[in-house]
């Protein structure tokens, strides 16, 4: 029988194939243990941890324009008396104006006829609208009224008071010489913002 030139050693055989089975087990290990980091890591800074803030700022604008409110106005008020006799009544009219415009208001009265007319069917009588006066509670003189041009009962420069400001008018009217009855004009009142 032939003896080879270089015989193998079959016992060294499986320890080198074992050891190779375990380098590459061991890269296998680390390549995997790499990856798994790398992924660890990419994970982390795509999701916040718990705790984790971020801040941001808006202003906030309140817009508050001017209003004017005339309120509590009297609805109607009668004066009595004779003809011929001049006829007072004090606080004849209340009102309240609320504004907030720091420049003020004014307040105006204006009849829409320029007569007072008669109640009674068939009276042709009325009184014009100029024996009819009005003056601000407290104030001289009587301004007569008009269906052409405005009375000034109120002005002041400043706002009024949270609320609005407490108003009152006098009258007063000459009575002539007419039928009895009840003569009556509608007045309208307007308060604006100066």
């Amino acid at each position: 029988m032939t003896t080879p030139l270089f015989a193998r050693d079959d016992s060294s055989a499986p320890r080198t194939q074992r050891a190779r089975v375990r380098r590459a087990a061991l890269r296998g290990t680390v390549v995997g243990a790499a990856v798994a980091a790398f992924a660890g890591m990419t994970m982390g800074s795509a999701v916040a941890a718990p705790g984790d803030t971020d801040t941001g700022s808006t202003d906030a604008n309140v817009e508050v324009t001017t209003s004017i409110a005339l309120t509590g106005l009297t609805p109607s008020f009668t004066l009595s008396g004779i003809p011929g006799a001049t006829v007072t009544g004090l606080g004849a009219v209340a009102l309240n104006v609320e504004t907030n415009n720091l420049a003020g208001y004014s307040v105006t009265v204006q009849s829409q006829t320029a007569t007072m007319v008669a109640g009674a069917p068939g009276n042709t009588d009325s009184i014009p609208i100029g024996a009819l006066s009005v003056r601000e509670t407290g104030t001289t003189p009587y301004t007569a009224l008009s269906s052409a041009t405005t009375a000034t009962v109120h002005s002041q420069s400043t706002r009024s008071a949270e609320g609005g400001d407490a108003l009152s008018d006098d009258y007063q009217v000459d009575i002539p010489f007419v039928n009895e009855d009840t003569y009556t004009a509608t007045l309208d009142y307007v308060a604006t913002t100066l």
